[in-house]
């Protein structure tokens, strides 16, 4: 793969993370539905879509691409915990926990595989945190316990989820599997929720763009650039979507775009530039 379509398809799927984080806050924040009923029709949606699409093309896979139980119980234990944190944190202290918990499990387990970062990218990774940090400073002092926990292991179970994908022949299938997988774990804690739970129109349709377009097919792309970054890189990235959820909170939310978004935008695209580098997207050879 070229190093321009890696570049292209990488922003395309840091886009759509920042979609999902808008769309839930669109959804939850105006009541339209419920934090377990969004997280069952989102994987439902996803599922649905991504097996018309495998369905459509009539290729034969083989078991091992056709995902696991252990990835889509990262892949479940993700949505969940997103959805639930979401209600008790603010978007910049949500989106920071949760890429600070992707990040330092993604580099802790490219340390234990023997990838070692480079002085640049550890630069860029203080950058970016830098940036993230001062973007959120005045409600990070004391988030609440129960959502910082939530949002704590959504961050954890999507990089094992994503360091899990990076071996995937065929991205498409894996993520299809995977998300067909979740579906009765949605169905469970939905028949366990069954009393809280409550669902609009504008609820569901914001709920079933979140699987079927943001996550589904946003999941595919992030997989297909995957092994063309390593762990660190890949981590670093994603420093990035805070940032993009806040500009599309301004556009969509009526949230202002302040200096301190404005500075805290250039830090952290500044530190990502800096530690990934344009020229250097593909795995250094050992």
């Amino acid at each position: 793969m070229k190093v321009a379509s890696i570049v292209l398809l990488t922003g395309i799927a840091m886009l759509a993370f920042a979609a999902n984080s808008v769309l839930c806050r669109l959804a939850l924040g105006h009541d339209e539905i419920d934090a377990t009923g969004f997280t069952a029709i989102r994987l439902a949606a996803g599922a649905l879509v991504l097996a018309s699409i495998i369905a459509a093309r009539r290729q034969k896979t083989s078991a091992n691409q056709r995902g696991s139980w252990i990835s889509a119980s990262m892949l479940f234990l993700y949505a969940a915990a997103f959805s639930l944190a979401y209600r008790q944190l603010s978007s910049g202290t949500g989106a920071l926990i949760l890429f600070g918990s992707v990040q330092l499990t993604m580099l802790i387990a490219a340390h234990r595989t023997g990838e070692r970062a480079a002085a640049p990218e550890w630069m860029g990774l203080i950058l970016a945190f830098g940036g993230l940090t001062y973007l959120v400073a005045p409600g990070i002092a004391a988030p609440p316990a129960l959502g910082a926990a939530l949002m704590s292991v959504a961050g954890l179970a999507w990089g094992v989820y994503s360091i899990r994908g990076r071996g995937a022949q065929d991205p498409l299938a894996v993520t299809a599997g995977n998300f067909i997988r979740c579906v009765p774990m949605a169905i469970i804690a939905m028949l366990i929720a069954i009393r809280t739970v409550h669902v609009t129109p504008t609820g569901i349709l914001l709920a079933a763009i979140s699987g079927a377009i943001t996550s589904g097919l946003g999941y595919v792309i992030w997989y297909s650039v995957l092994p063309h970054l390593t762990k660190t890189r890949a981590a670093l990235v994603q420093l990035s979507v805070p940032i993009i959820a806040a500009l599309g909170g301004a556009a969509f939310l009526g949230e202002k775009i302040t200096a301190r978004l404005a500075v805290a935008s250039l830090l952290v695209l500044g530190g990502i530039a800096l530690a990934v580098g344009v020229s250097s997207f593909a795995p250094k050879k050992s």
